[in-house]
């Protein structure tokens, strides 16, 4: 099961591209996509969900040339709005209406999505009632309608406790045996528990895309730790990469991203998915 994005390409006002002649292929697993500002990463969420059309370029599910993949595609986007009257269970009978989704006992179909995102005890629960997290959840539980192939996350966590983005981990874990999962989101923690590949892009354009342990490899001997005083810790943060600051006492140990050793006393540390982004892009987001 593969996932061909070809040569694809998008350009909005006074020929500015947003995509330029992105490829790449995924397979079975999660993948996230980390880039900054401006990288194009929406505009490639919505151009595989058919929100908006390409230029050019196309789009392939799996090797019998399938360009019809959206019925086997499934969308959690940023912003979502649920009936607030709806139950639980009476969204995914809602969200089946809509996807022609079929089941001899829909109800028991419901519940069993609703069971995979542990909703089934509140499944006659109003959505109004529902927390954040729980709204979230059920979020994926319509993604999940159908059974697709395809299933991807816009910004899945964006406003979620901790608690809640552990448990949103964790069922996104659970889909990835038999799913390509695609997370475009800047929490970068999120992807770093969950990510079986990281795409990394810029300027509308994939950079690389390899495991987090290949692409921390690809940094190493360029993360630094330095402990310091707070006048050096300040001329660092302002003339380097610095990706983390921690007090001790009087003094401040620097973490910081560069090709060349900072100071003199600085130690080559093991560079993390964090680092990775700020030595690419200095920042994510």
């Amino acid at each position: 099961m593969t996932l061909q994005i070809r040569e694809l390409s998008k350009a909005y006002s006074k020929g500015k591209k947003a995509l330029d002649s992105f490829t790449l292929t995924l397979e079975k697993g999660v993948y996230g996509i980390l880039g900054p500002n401006g990288a194009g990463k929406s505009t490639l969420i919505n151009c595989i969900t058919g929100i908006i059309k390409a230029d050019s370029g196309s789009i392939i599910f799996d090797d019998n040339g399938d360009r019809d993949y959206m019925k086997r595609l499934g969308f959690l986007p940023q912003n979502q709005d649920f009936y607030p009257n709806f139950t639980a269970r009476e969204m995914i009978l809602y969200s089946m209406a809509l996807k022609d989704v079929k089941a001899d006992d829909p109800k028991a179909y419901a519940d069993e999505i609703l069971k995979r995102v542990n909703l089934y005890d509140d499944r006659n629960k109003k959505v109004g009632a529902h927390s954040g997290g729980m709204k979230q959840r059920l979020g994926i539980a319509q993604a999940l309608v159908g059974e697709p192939k395809i299933v991807i996350f816009d910004e899945p966590t964006a406003g979620l406790d901790p608690k809640e983005r552990i448990r949103f981990r964790n069922v996104i874990s659970s889909l990835a045996n038999d799913k390509i999962v695609i997370l475009a989101t800047h929490i970068v923690t999120d992807i770093a528990f969950i990510a079986k590949n990281v795409v990394l892009m810029d300027k509308g354009r994939m950079i690389d895309c390899a495991s987090q342990t290949e692409l921390c490899s690809n940094i190493y001997g360029k993360v630094w730790e330095t402990v310091t005083d707070y006048d050096k810790g300040m001329e660092l943060m302002k003339e380097k990469r610095v990706s983390n600051v921690v007090s001790e006492g009087e003094l401040f140990n620097v973490r910081v991203v560069s090709d060349e050793k900072p100071t003199e006393d600085a130690v080559s540390v093991q560079p993390s998915l964090e680092d990775v982004c700020i030595y690419h892009f200095g920042e994510i987001g």
